[in-house]
């Protein structure tokens, strides 16, 4: 087991104990993240989506296996089980997920499951009819980068500095 296999475990132990500090930690500063729900372009913005994960998930259970990992990339299977807070509804989510590495960290992270199938348990009758439409995908994107952007908001850690002004 090299030092990038035991990253990918790390980071899914912490994620199991949602200790999303221990997660923030396991991605380079220049790290970005993809999947259906979120494309986020730095660090800050990951360890902020994680813990609003973490705190979200609050009957959140996380289960792993496949992990691979070589000196560049790796991958691991993962599935959520959770209650959507905004339908009341349970979802098991399916994810597979690529990993790339820079100097023992995460650089690049996408997970890949069927919004499809995660629309019909998360949002019922209107996952089931336009699941496959790239309109609720959007809303779905939409929605959850806003929810996102509010808890960056009252979480001054996530927020990165501005310009300064003289």
């Amino acid at each position: 087991m090299n030092e990038n296999h035991r990253l990918i475990e790390h980071f899914y132990q912490c994620f199991q104990r949602k200790d999303y500090r221990g997660m923030a930690a396991c991605y380079h500063p220049e790290a970005s993240f993809s999947d259906a729900a979120f494309d986020l372009k730095t660090a800050a913005e990951i360890a902020a989506m994680w813990h609003y994960l973490c705190v979200a998930g609050k009957d959140l259970v996380i289960e792993f296996n496949a992990v691979q990992a070589g000196e560049q990339s790796g991958s691991a299977h993962w599935e959520a089980r959770y209650t959507f807070s905004r339908t009341g509804r349970k979802v098991h989510n399916i994810i597979e997920a690529q990993f790339l590495f820079r100097n023992g960290k995460i650089i690049r992270h996408t997970d890949v499951f069927s919004f499809r199938r995660w629309s019909q348990m998360a949002l019922g009758p209107v996952g089931y009819l336009l699941g496959w439409s790239s309109f609720l995908q959007n809303k779905v994107r939409a929605t959850a980068m806003h929810g996102l952007r509010q808890f960056i908001g009252q979480h001054p850690e996530y927020q990165t500095p501005g310009p300064e002004t003289v």
